[in-house]
This record gives C-alpha cells, sequence and structure tokens, in this order.
C-alpha cells in the first residue's frame, strides 16, 4: 500500500516514522520544503533511536528510510491508496484539506484524519465521497505509543474500516474500533481522570505527589498530575473545553478553573519545564 501524510509536524512524522517501520511506501506531504527536511532528520533520528535501544531490526530500520517521496504538492499524494491528514486541529483547515484531497486522489482511495477532538462525521461531509472517510487517532508520541483509534463515521464503509485496521497492525499498532463521537473513548476516559483528581485537590488533605503515588500503585501507568504535564496543561484544558460543548455541557468534562489559572500562570507543562511539577 501507498500512504501519503499530509502534513510534516511533529505528529506527521511520527505516523510516518510507523507507517514506514510498517513496510508501507510514503508520500509525505508539506507545503514548507524545510518542514519535511526537518522531519525526514527527525524520522531518520527516531530510527536510529530504536536501533541502538535494540527496539528495531537494523534491517528494518535500514529499508524505512528508503520508502520516503517529499512533495510540496497536494497533487504528489494523486497515487496514493490511503491518505492521512495530520494538519492542525482546525474544523475548517481540516474541512479545507480533505476537499481538495477529495479533488485529488483516485475514488477508491481512503481518506484519513488524525483529529483526537474534531467530529468525524462533519469532517467527512466536506466531501463527495464520505463513505470512503476514516479517523486514525494516534497517540502521542505517535512513533511509539501502541494504541490506535480507528473511528468509523455514520457513513463510513466496513471495508475501509477493515482496510484501516490491516494498517495500524502493519505498523505494529494496536488498533480498537470506535464509533464517532466527542472525544471518543481514551480522551473522554482522561478528562474524567483529570477532574477528579483537581477536584480532590481543591477538597484540601491530599497533595500533587500524593495523588500520582496513589494512582500509579493503584496500576495507573502514570498519576493524572504527571500525565496532565506530559500532554501539557494547555492541551489538557482545550480537550475538556471541546468536550464540555460537544457534550452540552455534561459535568465531568467542565474545564477545571486550576487549569486556566495555570496556563495564565505560563505553567504548562512539558512544554517548558513548569506545570504540576518542575524540571528546575
Amino acid at each position: 500500500m501507498q500512504v501519503a501524510i499530509v502534513g510534516a509536524g511533529t505528529m506527521g512524522s511520527d505516523i510516518a516514522q510507523a507507517v514506514a517501520l510498517g513496510g508501507d511506501a510514503i508520500i509525505l506531504h508539506d507545503i514548507h520544503e524545510h518542514t519535511l527536511r526537518q522531519a525526514l532528520g527527525r524520522i531518520s533520528r527516531g530510527i536510529d533511536r530504536g536501533v541502538a535501544l535494540s527496539k528495531i531490526d537494523p534491517v528494518d530500520g535500514r529499508r524505512a528510510k528508503r520508502v520516503f517521496t517529499l512533495t510540496t504538492e497536494l497533487a504528489g499524494c494523486a497515487g496514493a491508496d490511503l491518505v492521512i491528514e495530520a494538519v492542525p486541529d482546525n474544523l475548517e483547515v481540516k474541512q479545507s484539506v480533505l476537499r481538495a484531497l477529495d479533488d485529488t486522489v483516485r475514488p477508491d482511495a481512503i481518506l484519513a484524519t488524525s483529529t483526537n477532538i474534531l467530529s468525524l462525521t462533519a469532517l467527512a461531509a466536506a466531501t463527495r465521497l464520505p463513505e470512503r472517510v476514516i479517523g486514525l487517532h494516534f497517540f502521542k508520541p505517535a512513533a511509539i505509543m501502541r494504541l490506535v483509534e480507528v473511528v468509523r463515521g455514520e457513513l463510513t464503509r466496513p471495508d475501509v474500516i477493515e482496510r484501516a485496521v490491516e494498517l495500524a497492525q502493519r505498523m505494529h499498532k494496536t488498533p480498537i474500533v470506535v464509533k464517532d463521537a466527542p472525544g471518543l473513548i481514551v480522551n473522554r476516559v482522561a478528562q474524567a481522570y483529570f477532574g477528579e483528581a483537581l477536584g480532590l485537590l481543591d477538597e484540601g488533605g491530599l497533595d500533587v505527589p500524593t495523588v500520582d503515588r496513589l494512582m500509579e500503585a493503584a496500576g495507573f501507568p502514570m498519576g493524572p498530575f504527571r500525565l496532565m504535564d506530559c500532554v501539557r496543561v494547555d492541551s489538557a484544558f482545550d480537550v475538556a473545553q471541546t468536550l464540555y460543548e460537544a457534550t452540552y455541557h455534561t459535568a465531568p468534562y467542565r474545564p477545571h478553573s486550576r487549569l486556566r489559572r495555570m496556563i495564565d500562570a505560563g505553567l504548562t507543562g512539558h512544554k517548558n519545564g513548569r506545570g504540576f511539577y518542575s524540571d528546575g
């Protein structure tokens, strides 16, 4: 299969690395030539790190570096069997890209969106063939994290879902098929996790390290505050705000005022080394 990835930022390049290691040929697109070159360097370094840590077979690593075609023209994606758009999570921007791809690729090609919060059905409605549009929600860092939410819209065909699942499996990912809904599964669970933890702080008696230690001792890979630092406090707030609106103000997704204050103070987590924890 030939896979095109539109958008060569951090998410796009991470997805590209995983696809390359899965054995598929890649067309990597971005409007900026320098972004493409930076992405290729990032991918190469990521593969080298995996080889050095014995996570990637050296033969597979060398082969993966040779499967890329770079293009700054959307027409360069015309021959792809599947296209993954990885542009910023903005409804109008993504709809514009999908409309352009709809006019560019073959009618039998699959169009996938990487959104983690926008409505897949609304995005698919911008195309002439919404039944071939699917969601592929990767988790950061996409080159490493195994889980992929394969999102079916109201009109997505069953064979499109099957082909997307097969792609994820070739990438050595764990795909789960989910219905299009605000926040899908993981974001909804995560926001409830964050909200309850923040509520415990408000009640007093427990501090950030204690809550994290308790949850990690209970089997969670990462405590809620450490996880919010990891995904970035501002991102957690934005997702909560979007979910709150999309679910008609459902209480567990209400954005917490503490996060707003932290953002105003520049305490955004790993983005700058200062959040619930500090790197310095």
